[in-house]
């Protein structure tokens, strides 16, 4: 597939942007996820952070996934000016300059990585700087507009707050961390593939290819059983590596029985029954806050850290 259908769009700025424009571009509801799994790595860690490096820490996070949703979305502005999904964004509703909207996102990533490595340590800071550039250069800029597997792939930016957070706690990363950044990896592409099954049309426009538009309904659903099937006793694995305990552990299990429950329907769905699929998706959300809440609250509530 060539790179893209999509045309380059560079909407004349007619409006001064607001704070609304700039937190926009942060990819505010992606950063909640991203803030939330990194904070649970990090306090699940063994040994005791302080708690102002701690709040230091989870912001160098916070900002970091904003600075690269930024870039993303200046990147993305011909595609994204396409899609109904996307089309009111700040740069293709020609709200914020791209020049500005670069800029932002360059000066946020290098002052989150820098604060990190100064403030905490530089293991933390080498992994968020390189979780940036991950998401921003792999993802982003090549593969995404290249190959069905863009979101297996890249969707690995999206699994690494963990292994930040332990390494903020810790200086070093373990077993532990790397089972927590595979949950993660492997949730990925059943919860953006559910989302692609009822945005095909969206993104066959923009010319991105997705699993639905380059193999079909039928293929999309199988691959999210596939993984559904892997991630779901994948999900219960922290306790065999003494992080949590067996009420995490029938937590995990219940929250990867309904998932995997959840990828069946959309699996027997038929072609164009979008249904399931938003079904998925939704609970896809809940089920990685439940799973790594239920985490943070048997550790720190029942399992004596």
């Amino acid at each position: 597939m060539s790179e893209t259908t999509a045309q380059s769009v560079t909407p004349e700025i007619d409006t001064l942007p607001g704070v609304r424009d700039y937190i926009a571009l942060l990819k505010p509801r992606v950063m909640t996820l991203v803030v939330f799994t990194g904070f649970v790595g990090m306090a699940v860690a063994p040994g005791h952070m302080n708690p102002v490096l701690a709040a230091i820490a989870v912001l160098c996070i916070a900002v970091a996934s904003g600075a690269a949703g930024a870039i993303n979305m200046w990147y993305d502005r011909d595609i994204d000016a396409i899609m109904d999904r996307t089309n009111s964004r700040p740069l293709p509703g020609g709200r914020v300059d791209p020049d500005e909207a670069l800029a932002f996102g360059v000066i946020l990533a290098g002052f989150s990585v820098l604060v990190m490595g100064l403030a905490v340590n530089y293991v933390a800071a080498a992994w968020l700087g390189g979780t940036i550039g991950f998401y921003v250069f792999i993802y982003t800029m090549w593969l995404k507009r290249r190959t069905p597997q863009n979101i297996v792939i890249g969707g690995a930016a999206g699994a690494f707050p963990p292994i930040i957070g332990w390494a903020a706690a810790t200086g070093e990363v373990s077993w532990a961390a790397v089972v927590m950044f595979a949950v993660i990896f492997l949730w990925t592409p059943p919860h953006f593939w559910a989302l692609a099954l009822w945005r095909k049309l969206d993104y066959a426009r923009a010319g991105v290819p997705m699993l639905p538009v380059v193999a079909g309904e039928h293929e999309t659903r199988r691959q999210i059983l596939i993984y559904s099937a892997v991630m779901a006793p994948l999900g219960v694995a922290p306790v065999l590596f003494g992080v949590g305990g067996w009420i995490y552990g029938l937590v995990a299990a219940a929250l990867g029985g309904f998932f995997l429950l959840s990828a069946w329907q959309v699996w027997r769905a038929e072609d164009g029954n979008d249904g399931p699929a938003k079904k998925l998706f939704g609970y896809s959300i809940f089920y990685l806050f439940a799973l790594f809440g239920a985490l943070l609250v048997d550790v720190k509530l029942f399992s004596g850290a």
